[in-house]
């Protein structure tokens, strides 16, 4: 078994992107990996407790303690500013106006 496995922590904003590598000890949760690749120094505004995390684009619910393998990308999710079902109808009444 290795000494320590590498994962990505990614966090987006509409005008800043950053994707840190961090090596962890296997056995690390995601919530322990995301704050052991101090994402929180580059995006000050992030709030770890009420951020939701996935792996490669699949939501988890238990980021405290769900594992994280070798090779994973974490990513931390802002909250919609719009319920996508909702956006989708704005859309198609905006353009049903336009015609």
């Amino acid at each position: 078994m290795a000494d320590v496995i590498q994962v990505e922590v990614a966090y987006a904003l509409p005008n800043k992107q950053k994707i840190l590598t961090v090596d962890v000890e296997p056995g690390t949760t995601m919530l322990d990996a995301v704050k052991q690749s101090g994402i929180e120094n580059e995006f000050p505004e992030l709030d770890l407790a009420e951020a939701k995390f996935g792996i490669f684009g699949k939501a988890t619910r238990t980021p405290e303690t769900d594992v994280v393998r070798a090779g994973d990308r974490i990513e931390i999710y802002r909250p919609l500013l719009i319920d996508p079902k909702q956006a989708r109808a704005n859309r198609a009444a905006k353009t049903a106006k336009a015609d």
